[in-house]
């Protein structure tokens, strides 16, 4: 294999893949255009807020994006020939390929009622990764927001008004509507958590899954909130929203525990918890819009008990926390900001260490990976001859770098799909290319690269202010595979197992249903997968055996009755738990009618 300049000797990226912009100009201003997408119309500022779109609340129309498919050359793929034709030597050399991703929302604002999808560039919502993860979506909405981004030393300079924004159009609301009066204080262990009133089962057919229950969100600002994480904790499953965090029975949905209030918003949570139960919720420092996401809060998930709370300041003149990015790994929490990272203990919250530039000015974190090890992306050299990222996995307890792996100049890390093994994704804008390379064990050597010539369509979080490496729903891995959803504009897509030793295609299944099926985590061995609603059928969990017939088999059928509030989480975290599917919005958004915040499907 040809190595490309300044290529490390552990490896090279496999089968780039083209973005499919090639020639593709980006307007001054605007965020760099996903692979595979074709170029769009200039937009105002990042946050600012967007026309509301036809359907709002509604299924999307056929294809995973609910947008038609933009014709023209950018979307047609840059090769001939069918999936697995022979690579070109030299996985840069290589002609154009098309990118994964299709069609992508705008950069800082969900696009209602896109659904959208992949976890590199330009790729806001969703919620899942290999553990079941949920991803978080950092949404800025404001009446205008003005964003200074300074590579080499990144400084943020935000204008917006935070609560009092103008009541943004919303297209009709279509979804039922309750029955019976507003929740008396609802959340707050006396109320019933925002109950959704209307019989959601009246209906359901026979071989469908019932609906257990169902929550609307609280009431938001014009700035609207965020609902980051999602966690099940034995019967109760807990739930933050905009300045709460709130629990419920698995079951019933009754308030588990008194719901907990904090004083500003809430802007950050860690995705898993401890092994005894443990969280870490976020909130801002206060009301303003430059206040900063640095106030930590542990919470017993059990008991809704509160353990030790701290600010965590920033480090270094350039380090930004207007968003901060939490990861456990064991008893360490990594409160991720712009430009470095603080450790602190989770049994007692004692500092441990700072995660700052590797060189002054020159190399800095700027995003972290949590889970079985603490992985950490570094942008190097900005600006510079040298310019390049690196990644790193670090002692959790200490610090220090266990293995530093270099890119070349022009790849970025976008993201880690998994942490063990290490699965991380890269893209090269000027050669409209992108990467998924598997790592060895504990190692900077590259194990093995995707090998296609396909477009793929996880769903990841998109944030300007402030990067998370992981959460991404769609893609999975266990010892063997890497799995990956196929991206249809519409219709049914595939599920796609890529070897860890090879980078190779070893198998695939289709969607049983017309629709869009992503791969959410491993269960007893075998693959469970989410397939999307339709127009006249529910979403539908399903059972993959990963070795003999691929076939799926179904876990749960969503009923039909309620397809229109399912498709309706545009912005979501889903899981599924000892028989339980659930689904619940990452980003809470100022409507004229109740927000959807949770809903749960059992047998």
């Amino acid at each position: 294999m040809t190595q490309p300049p300044n290529q490390p000797s552990s490896g090279g990226f496999g089968a780039p893949q083209d973005p499919g912009q090639a020639g593709a100009q980006q307007p001054p201003g605007q965020p760099p255009q996903p692979p595979g997408q074709p170029p769009q119309q200039p937009q105002p500022g990042y946050g600012y807020p967007q026309q509301p779109q036809p359907g709002y609340g509604y299924p999307q129309q056929p294809g995973p994006y609910g947008q038609p498919t933009q014709q023209g050359p950018y979307a047609q793929p840059q090769q001939p020939g069918p999936y697995g034709q022979p690579q070109q030597p030299g996985p840069y050399d290589q002609p154009t390929q098309p990118g994964p991703y299709g069609n992508q929302p705008q950069y800082g604002y969900p696009q209602a009622p896109t659904q959208p999808q992949f976890p590199g560039p330009g790729t806001p919502p969703g919620g899942g990764n290999g553990n079941g993860k949920r991803n978080k979506l950092v949404v800025i909405v404001a009446a205008a927001v003005a964003a200074l981004l300074v590579a080499g030393g990144v400084t943020y300079a935000v204008v917006s008004g935070d609560d009092g924004g103008e009541k943004k159009p919303e297209a009709k609301n279509k979804d039922p509507k309750p029955t019976a009066s507003a929740p008396v204080n609802p959340g707050n262990g006396s109320g019933d958590g925002h109950e959704g009133k209307e019989n959601l089962n009246a209906g359901r057919k026979a071989g469908e899954a019932k609906v257990l229950w169902y929550k609307e969100a609280p009431k938001v600002p014009g700035s609207g909130g965020d609902a980051p994480g999602m966690w099940i904790q034995g019967d109760i499953v807990v739930k933050a929203a905009y300045k709460q965090l709130l629990a419920y029975n698995v079951q019933t949905g009754r308030t588990a525990w008194k719901a907990i209030e904090f004083p500003e918003k809430i802007c950050a949570a860690t995705e898993t918890a401890t092994d005894d139960g443990k969280i870490v919720v976020a909130y801002k420092d206060g009301s303003q819009s430059g206040a900063e996401c640095n106030q930590m809060q542990v919470v017993d998930l059990k008991t809704g008990d509160k353990g030790w709370g701290k600010p965590v300041k920033k480090e270094g003149l350039f380090d930004s926390a207007l968003s901060s990015n939490l990861e456990l790994v064991g008893d360490v929490l990594m409160v991720g900001r712009d430009q470095s990272g603080t450790a602190l203990r989770m049994s007692d919250g004692k500092k441990l260490y700072v995660a700052k530039k590797k060189d002054e000015g020159t190399c800095f974190p700027n995003g972290f990976a949590g889970g079985k090890k603490l992985i950490m992306a570094l942008s190097c050299g900005a600006s510079t001859p040298t310019e390049h990222d690196e990644l790193q996995q670090l002692d959790p307890k200490t610090g220090r770098a266990l293995w530093t792996k270099k890119f070349p100049k022009g790849w970025r890390v976008e993201k880690v799909y998994s942490v063990s093994p290490t699965v991380v994704y890269l893209t090269n804008e000027s050669k409209k290319k992108w990467n998924v390379s598997v790592l060895k064990e504990n190692s900077d050597e590259t194990r093995s690269e995707v090998i296609t010539d396909e477009n793929y369509a996880p769903e990841c979080d998109t944030a300007i202010l402030g990067r998370e490496l992981a959460g991404c729903l769609g893609v999975t891995t266990d010892d063997q595979y890497i799995y990956l959803p196929t991206d249809k504009k519409s219709g049914a897509n595939e599920i796609v197992a890529f070897s860890l030793a090879t980078g190779k295609e070893a198998w695939r299944v289709k969607s049983p249903m017309d629709e869009t099926m992503l791969p959410l985590k491993m269960e007893d061995g075998s693959l469970i997968a989410y397939v999307k609603p339709s127009y006249d059928s529910g979403g539908r969990v399903v059972s993959i055996a990963t070795s003999g017939s691929h076939q799926p088999k179904t876990l749960l059928q969503h009923p039909k009755g309620t397809s229109r509030i399912e498709s309706g989480f545009y912005s979501k975290d889903v899981d599924y738990v000892d028989g339980r599917f659930y689904i619940s919005t990452t980003n809470i958004m100022r409507t004229t009618t109740q927000a959807k915040l949770m809903l749960a499907f059992g047998k």
